[in-house]
């Protein structure tokens, strides 16, 4: 771990406090925006934000639009809607993912598709995929839309990506960065870069904001793989060891396989690759990653991507926010340590 890289969840709240009104205006629109005359969507809807989550995908639109000017005022209302958008965005793949890997938790809770099924998961994500793409046309903008319905397509192709890689060991480190990329950073990335579009600032800060967001993100799901071989289930919010019994490659595994010998070689091959898992082989797998020290690999290499994504700020001026976000930075690679 790199001794700058240290913060803990107080910064994440500094952030969402400092954008309170922001925040409570876009929780009112994706509120007012799930609504719908068939029973099943709101009743599923009401389920999601029952179990919470930090919004953090629609404060950072929020955070970016202010952090490059974006007046306030009723008459100006773009960042709150496309930070909804956002929302909808990553919550509809949520929905999906859950359906893909069989999923019972999300957030601590029971996820959507174990409580109402997989089809009222599915449809109800189609539905908020299109709630999305309203908004888009809403804003008006064709840039926007353009990066937005760009982050949407590139998150299914890294959803399909993964599952190409699946109980594959021969996946490569780049192939496996490029999963996460699409899966997950693509939309942090969106989600930055808009806030500098609805303010009309230069492409610099553009392409600056998509630089953190896509770095923050590439940081934020690297932490979230080491999760599932590090954390408890409580601070996870999801079973344990779920990566592992669906075969899902991911760093911590790479890790751990490639300095695999003899034994603990065949071991990986035969629970990911073959898939033939017993009971012990979860314990098993977390004493050859603690062997290989792949978690403190994993956590070297989100460390790495998290000041890139600080890096990145520098060219707006010091000013609270920008600090915000880098603390917000911090807590992001810090939620496993």
């Amino acid at each position: 771990m790199s001794t700058a890289l240290t913060g803990n969840e107080e910064a994440l709240r500094i952030l969402a406090d400092y954008l309170k009104d922001d925040m409570q205006a876009c929780n009112r629109t994706i509120i007012s925006r799930m609504d719908s005359p068939v029973p099943l969507i709101p009743q599923l809807a009401a389920h999601l934000i029952a179990a919470g989550g930090k919004r953090l995908r629609p404060l950072l639109t929020l955070a970016s639009a202010r952090l490059c000017g974006y007046p306030y005022g009723p008459e100006h209302q773009r960042h709150i809607k496309l930070a909804a958008c956002v929302e909808f965005i990553h919550t509809a793949t949520l929905l999906h993912d859950d359906v893909v890997d069989d999923s019972n938790l999300r957030r601590g809770l029971a996820s959507a598709n174990a409580v109402f099924g997989n089809k009222a998961s599915v449809l109800v994500g189609d539905f908020l995929f299109a709630r999305s793409f309203q908004l888009m046309t809403d804003d008006g903008s064709l840039k926007v839309m353009g990066i937005l319905s760009s982050a949407a397509a590139t998150i299914a192709e890294g959803e399909v990506l993964q599952m190409s890689t699946q109980n594959d060991l021969s996946t490569s480190i780049e192939k496996y960065l490029d999963v996460i990329h699409g899966k997950t950073a693509a939309l942090f990335a969106a989600a930055c870069r808009i806030g500098a579009i609805i303010t009309e600032r230069p492409e610099r800060e553009e392409l600056a904001l998509e630089s953190f967001g896509t770095n923050l993100g590439m940081a934020f799901q690297l932490v979230d793989d080491a999760l599932d071989y590090a954390a408890n289930q409580g601070t996870l919010g999801k079973t344990i060891g779920d990566d592992f019994r669906e075969g899902k490659i991911t760093l911590p595994v790479l890790a751990a396989y490639q300095k695999a010998e003899g034994v603990e070689k065949v071991f990986w091959k035969r629970v990911i690759e073959q898939n033939e898992q017993t009971d012990q082989d979860l314990e098993m797998a977390l004493s050859y990653i603690e062997k290989s020290h792949a978690i403190q690999a994993t956590m070297d290499k989100a460390d790495w991507y998290a000041q890139k994504a600080i890096d990145a700020l520098n060219v707006f001026e010091e000013t609270p926010l920008r600090k915000m976000l880098v603390d917000t930075t911090y807590y992001t690679v810090n939620r496993a340590r």
